[in-house]
C-alpha cells in the first residue's frame, strides 16, 4: 500500500480555544491513537488532500518537527456541515507485524459481455470492503475483473480473496453482478411471443389439414 507523508507540529494545547485558533490559521487538529499515549498534532489542510480526496486507500507517515515519525492509518474524519472544510482527523498507529482492519475500495475493471452483448446492467453491490492484514500486505484497492461476466453472473468476496489478507465479509457476499435490464427482458418476452405464435400457427395449420382430410373422407363415403 502506498504511503503519504504528512508534516505536522505537536499541539501544546488541545482545548476548544486552541483548536479554533488552529482552524482559523488553516490547519487541521489531529490525534494519533494506538501508541503508549495519544499524540496530538496539527498540519496544513492542503497536506491531507492526497489522503482524503482519493478513491484509493493509503497509509500515512506523520513527521513531526522534532523528527519523530509515526506510521498510521486514518480512522475517522470530520467535515464542516456547510463549508466541507476538514475539522478533525483521527489516526491509528501501525505496528510492524500487527494486523489491522482497514476499509479498502473495490475497483471494477473490464467490460462485461452480459452488459455489452446481452443488454444487462452492472450492479455494484459493494464499493468498499473491510480487510484485515499486517500493514505491508494491505492493498491499495481490490480489483473486480468483470470481463467474463455474462447475464446473471456475479463476483463474490471469495473471488477477491488472497492469501496475504482476509476480507471480513461472508465469502458468498456479492460484490457486483450483471442483472437483466428491462430492455433485455422485453427482448426475451418478444422472443417467447414469437415462439408461441409460431407454435400456434403450426397447430392451426395441422387442425386445418385434419379438417380437410375429414371432409374428403366423408365425401368419398357418401359417393
Amino acid at each position: 500500500m502506498k504511503s503519504i507523508t504528512i508534516n505536522g507540529s505537536k499541539r501544546e494545547h488541545v482545548g476548544k480555544v486552541a483548536t479554533k485558533a488552529l482552524r482559523n490559521a488553516g490547519k487541521v487538529p489531529c490525534v494519533i491513537y494506538g501508541g503508549e499515549n495519544p499524540v496530538h498534532f496539527s498540519a496544513e489542510e492542503l497536506a491531507f488532500s492526497k489522503l482524503v480526496y482519493t478513491a484509493d486507500a493509503h497509509t500515512v507517515v506523520v513527521v513531526l518537527e522534532d523528527g519523530t515519525k509515526i506510521d498510521a492509518v486514518m480512522q475517522d474524519i470530520q467535515f464542516h456541515p456547510v463549508s466541507d472544510k476538514i475539522l478533525h482527523i483521527d489516526f491509528f498507529q501501525l505496528h510492524p507485524g500487527k494486523e489491522i482492519n482497514m476499509i479498502i475500495p473495490v475497483k471494477v475493471v473490464g467490460t462485461a459481455p452480459g452488459v455489452k452483448n446481452q443488454g444487462g446492467n452492472l450492479s455494484k453491490n459493494k464499493r468498499k470492503l473491510t480487510v484485515r492484514a499486517i500493514p505491508k500486505n494491505l492493498p491499495d484497492f481490490l480489483t473486480a475483473d468483470i470481463s467474463e461476466l455474462k447475464l446473471n453472473d456475479s463476483i463474490t468476496v471469495a473471488d477477491l480473496s488472497e492469501d496475504t489478507f482476509k476480507i471480513l465479509h461472508p465469502e458468498t457476499q456479492v460484490v457486483c453482478q450483471v442483472k437483466m435490464s428491462r430492455a433485455s427482458m422485453s427482448i426475451e418476452e418478444d422472443e417467447d411471443e414469437d415462439e408461441n405464435e409460431e407454435g400456434e400457427g403450426a397447430e392451426g395449420a395441422a387442425e386445418e389439414t385434419k379438417s380437410e382430410n375429414t371432409a374428403t373422407t366423408e365425401e368419398t363415403k357418401s359417393e
